[in-house]
């Protein structure tokens, strides 16, 4: 018979997982080693005398050897289980330092926050969020990217951002979304518009054949009116920021249509006017944005849970 006919013993196959013992049964097998009692290593590990016993004979049995002798006078190793116990040793040291590594990635993620939010939400909501995010997380550092919710998608899906908040329509592809609040936009103008001094409301024919100050393609606000219009909304001037388009409507340009949480101080000071605006749906979502199957964790979590209190 040729060597390669030769087997020396069982074939080894599956996972080493299921023929190693548990860290926990390992640390319990150190324990009684250590006490030389079982009953003081269960109470040790915080568990009781029979489930130690327990956890003990499905460990012999798993590895098929003895490893304790029980007395009354107390517990001790068999050779194989002083081996065992070796080798143990050198296992749980090793999950030991891998979980410091662990701890220490954990808490340099924990030390940053990057978030990309969509403008009228960056200039409108985070403060808020990121001052009560700072009375729990004093040591996070977080950064902001505030740009359109095209922009905004983009970071997430290239790694360069935690969490995002977007406030279109519908939720970019390769991202998953949790709504956190809920915004309507309204038809502005300065106070000397002949718009300000109507007393019924415009129809979406009128908005839409009227030139407006309009937020660039890729902004929420552009796609909700897009929406709203059939994509006939006809650009007087596109800008890149809200405030931007504000300015423009102030100093008598022409009328926009922006979120309510943008004009709430305008309105006040009368710099600009409501204009009422019936058969156009212009109510939208303000969502948080992730990547598709990696739920918020660590800072981006808490963060994410503020903007539902």
């Amino acid at each position: 018979m040729s060597n390669a006919d030769e087997h020396t013993g069982p074939a080894v196959t599956g996972s080493v997982a299921h023929r190693v013992p548990d860290l926990g049964a390992l640390e319990l097998l150190l324990a009684v080693a250590r006490l030389g009692s079982l009953g003081g290593a269960a109470r040790e590990l915080g568990i009781t005398q029979p489930a130690a016993s327990s956890r003990i004979r499905s460990m012999e049995r798993q590895l098929g050897v003895a490893l304790v002798d029980r007395s009354p006078r107390g517990s001790r190793l068999t050779d194989a289980g002083a081996l065992v116990t070796d080798w143990a040793r050198r296992i749980v040291e090793a999950a030991e330092a891998f979980d410091v590594g662990a701890q220490a990635l954990r808490d340099r993620r924990d030390s940053r926050l990057r978030v990309a939010a969509s403008m009228t939400i960056a200039e409108y909501l985070l403060p808020g969020w990121l001052l009560a995010l700072r009375a729990q997380r004093p040591d996070t550092a977080v950064s902001l990217h505030a740009g359109n919710s095209a922009a905004v998608a983009k970071r997430l899906l290239s790694d360069e951002a935690d969490l995002g908040f977007v406030e279109g329509l519908s939720v970019p592809a390769g991202l998953d979304s949790a709504v956190i609040a809920h915004d309507r936009l309204i038809v502005v103008t300065a106070p000397g518009h002949a718009w300000a001094r109507r007393r019924r409301s415009l129809a979406a024919e009128e908005l839409a054949s009227t030139p407006l100050i309009l937020r660039e393609k890729g902004s929420g606000t552009r796609q909700v009116l897009d929406a709203a219009l059939g994509g006939l909304a006809r650009p007087l001037i596109e800008l890149s920021s809200t405030t931007a388009v504000k300015a423009a409507v102030v100093s008598g340009a022409g009328p926009a249509v922006l979120s309510e949480l943008a004009v709430g101080e305008e309105l006040a000071m009368r710099r600009l006017v409501s204009v009422p605006v019936e058969g156009v749906a212009l109510a939208r979502d303000l969502r948080a944005v992730w990547p598709t199957g990696h739920r918020p964790t660590g800072p981006a979590r808490d963060l994410l849970s503020l903007t539902r209190g």
